[in-house]
């Protein structure tokens, strides 16, 4: 009887720390539904078509670490908006990194003259 009081005020000490030991656990917060960073206002022109206002929708809804990167809209100038996203990537570095070259690979693919400069990250969480 003896040694099952033990274990029991073991397993209960055991218990408490593990669970004081890991508040980072409970601090750790999914990221969907945040804009998050935001380093410039993202616009889709009225009318506009393809699917950039999709990714934008995926990146905020998005639970990780994700970027959202863009051609800076001029009305104008520029008729064109291409985008790239990267979502749920292991750091917010990568997602950036993977965002920003979806974006200049799609300038490339379509053979745009953007009036207003290239690519650059909208936002990032």
């Amino acid at each position: 009887m003896k040694s099952t009081i033990m274990k029991w005020a073991a397993a209960s000490a055991l218990a408490a720390s593990l669970i004081s030991a890991t508040p980072g656990i409970s601090a750790a917060e999914s990221l969907a539904g945040q804009i998050g960073n935001s380093r410039f206002a993202v616009n889709f022109p009225p009318g506009s078509v393809g699917g950039c206002q999709k990714a934008y929708r995926d990146y905020v809804a998005a639970s990780g670490h994700s970027a959202y990167a863009t051609t800076f809209y001029s009305r104008v100038d520029d008729l064109h908006i291409i985008c790239g996203a990267k979502v749920n990537a292991p750091t917010q570095k990568a997602a950036e990194d993977s965002a920003l070259r979806s974006c200049q690979a799609g300038i490339k693919k379509w053979k745009l003259k953007i009036a207003s400069g290239g690519c650059g990250i909208a936002a990032s969480k």
